[in-house]
């Protein structure tokens, strides 16, 4: 089958509920780097907290961009204090759009950590990566 297809049936996955866990545990192994990245996407959609160290191996790694960022935005869905450390490191080293979607998963941690990181951020080289720092440092003055 193809990789397309096996990614928009792991997509569907995502608002099957708990039961469509264990489907995503089989396939998370893809070689193809759209089914890990919808698999990320779904893991997130029900804050399955037994995927984080699978997802924060994903965010971490040197796979794909899109994986990559689909594994960060799961991790802040799911909000698991675990994923916190490689959150803080990525917002401060990765390529930009990972570096911007740390940023906003970040918003989800109360750790002292989190907001010089956010500040930082704000002066990132990358105005993808500025624009969603201020966005979260102007919600915080509010």
């Amino acid at each position: 089958m193809d990789g397309a297809v096996r990614a928009m049936a792991v997509e569907a996955l995502g608002g099957a509920g708990e039961r469509a866990a264990a489907v995503l545990d089989t396939v998370r192994s893809d070689d193809d780097p759209r089914v890990r990245e919808a698999v990320a996407t779904a893991y997130g959609e029900l804050r399955h907290g037994e995927a984080v160290p699978w997802l924060i191996d994903l965010a971490a790694g040197d796979g794909d961009r899109a994986s990559r960022e689909a594994a960060v935005a799961a991790l802040g869905a799911i909000r698991d204090q675990a994923a916190l450390p490689v959150l803080l490191e990525l917002v401060a080293g990765a390529p930009p759009q990972v570096r911007r979607r740390a940023v906003v998963a970040l918003t989800v941690f109360d750790d002292p950590a989190v907001e010089p990181a956010i500040r930082e951020a704000a002066r990132d080289r990358n105005p993808s990566v500025r624009e969603a720092a201020e966005m979260v440092v102007g919600r915080q003055a509010d």
